[in-house]
C-alpha cells in the first residue's frame, strides 16, 4: 500500500476507535461485523507500520503513534461529516453515538447526573466519554473534532469559529468549619484577611475570576494550602480553622456531607457564567445539534445543584445526611 494509497473508510474505522477504543463497540456503531473491523485495524496497521491500539484493561488504548493522527484523522472525519457529506436524520432512540465532552471535575459533580438519566430514557445506546483538558489543549480538540462539546467555564474563550450558549450564573462563597473558633455566622473583612486560606488553582477557570477581583480590591490572603482539586478541599476545611472560597455549588454539596458552614463572601465579586461550547464544524451536525438541545432544556437558566428542576439534585439535598440546622447560611442566606 503506497503512502497516498489510503482508504477513506479505514479512517473511519479509526475514528470510531478513537470514540470506542473497543473492536466490538467499533464494529456496532458502524454497522459491520467484529471481522470486518479487525480487517481494517490490520489494514492500518499496515500502512502506517504500528500496533495503532493495544489491549491495556479492559479497552483498546491508542499508542504514541495513534495519537499523533488523532488530530489529523478527526480533523478530517469532521469535514467530511459537516462539509461534504450530508448527514441524516439524528434518531437517538437508535444511535449509539459516543459523545465526547469537557468537564471539570466539579463540572462532571454538577452536569453529569442529570445528564446521565436523561440520556438514559431517551437514547439509551448512546455513551458518553468526559475529558479534561487545558484551556489550550481543548480549544484545539474543540477545532479538530475530538471534542463534541466543553461545559463549564473559560477564560477568553471565543474565536477559532467557537460558538458558545449561556446556561447559567453561579457566585462564590465561603467554607468554614462548624467549629471554627472566631468565625460563626457572618465573615468580616478583617477576619477573611487574617485568616488562613485553602486556595483552588486552576488554570482557565472559573476561580480566576475570584483571584482577579482580589487583586482589584487590593485584598491580601493567608495561604497555607494551594491545590487544583475542587473536591478533597470542603473535607479539609471541615477538620481546620482555614477559609475556602468555591462555587456555590461545591458549598450546596459539601455542606450536606460534612460540618462546614456556608457564608456570604464579605465583598463584591462577579459571578461565573457556564456556558456550553462547540465549533463551527459541529453547528450543523443532527447529534450535537439534538445534544445542545437536551442540554439547554437541562440547564438553561438553572443550576442543577439547586435542586428546584433537578430530579437527582433534588432528591440528594432532601435526603442527604446531613440537615442544616436553624441560623444555617446554607439553608437561608445563600442559594
Amino acid at each position: 500500500m503506497s503512502n497516498l494509497d489510503l482508504d477513506l473508510n479505514l479512517l473511519k474505522v479509526l475514528e470510531v476507535l478513537f470514540h470506542h477504543r473497543n473492536v466490538s463497540a467499533a464494529a456496532r456503531a458502524l454497522g459491520v461485523t467484529q471481522p470486518s473491523v479487525s480487517q481494517s485495524l490490520k489494514r492500518l496497521r499496515e500502512h502506517f507500520g504500528d500496533d495503532l491500539f493495544v489491549r491495556q484493561g479492559g479497552e483498546m488504548s491508542p499508542t504514541a503513534a495513534a495519537e499523533r493522527l488523532r488530530g489529523p484523522v478527526m480533523r478530517i472525519m469532521t469535514a467530511v461529516h459537516s462539509d461534504i457529506v450530508p448527514s441524516g436524520p439524528f434518531e437517538p432512540e437508535k444511535s449509539d453515538r459516543c459523545f465526547t465532552l469537557s468537564l471539570s471535575d466539579l463540572g462532571e459533580l454538577s452536569f453529569l447526573p442529570d445528564l446521565m438519566v436523561a440520556l438514559r430514557r431517551r437514547a439509551p445506546r448512546i455513551t458518553v466519554q468526559s475529558v479534561t483538558l487545558p484551556p489550550r489543549e481543548l480549544r484545539e480538540s474543540l477545532i479538530g473534532g475530538e471534542i463534541d462539546l466543553a461545559l463549564g467555564y473559560f477564560i477568553e474563550f471565543d474565536g477559532d469559529h467557537l460558538f458558545s450558549q449561556k446556561l447559567f450564573e453561579q457566585s462564590f462563597v465561603c467554607l468554614v468549619s462548624e467549629d471554627h473558633p472566631t468565625i460563626r455566622d457572618s465573615l468580616t473583612v478583617e477576619q477573611f484577611v487574617q485568616g488562613e486560606h485553602a486556595v483552588i488553582e486552576q488554570d482557565g477557570r472559573s476561580q480566576e475570576i475570584f483571584e482577579r477581583r482580589l487583586v482589584a480590591l487590593g485584598i491580601q490572603r493567608q495561604v497555607v494550602l494551594r491545590s487544583p482539586h475542587f473536591m478533597s478541599i470542603p473535607l479539609l476545611i471541615a477538620h481546620s480553622d482555614m477559609i475556602a472560597t468555591v462555587p456555590l455549588a461545591v458549598a450546596r454539596i459539601y455542606t450536606r456531607l460534612t460540618r462546614l458552614r456556608m457564608l456570604e463572601l464579605p465583598f463584591s465579586c462577579p459571578s461565573v457564567e457556564l456556558k456550553q461550547f462547540w465549533h463551527r464544524r459541529s453547528h450543523t451536525d443532527p447529534g450535537t445539534i439534538w445534544l445542545r438541545r437536551l442540554v439547554a432544556e437541562l440547564f438553561k437558566g438553572q443550576d442543577p445543584t439547586a435542586g428546584e428542576r433537578s430530579p437527582f439534585w433534588r432528591t440528594f439535598l432532601d435526603s442527604a445526611s446531613r440537615v442544616p440546622a436553624p441560623g444555617d447560611p446554607s439553608a437561608s442566606r445563600v442559594g
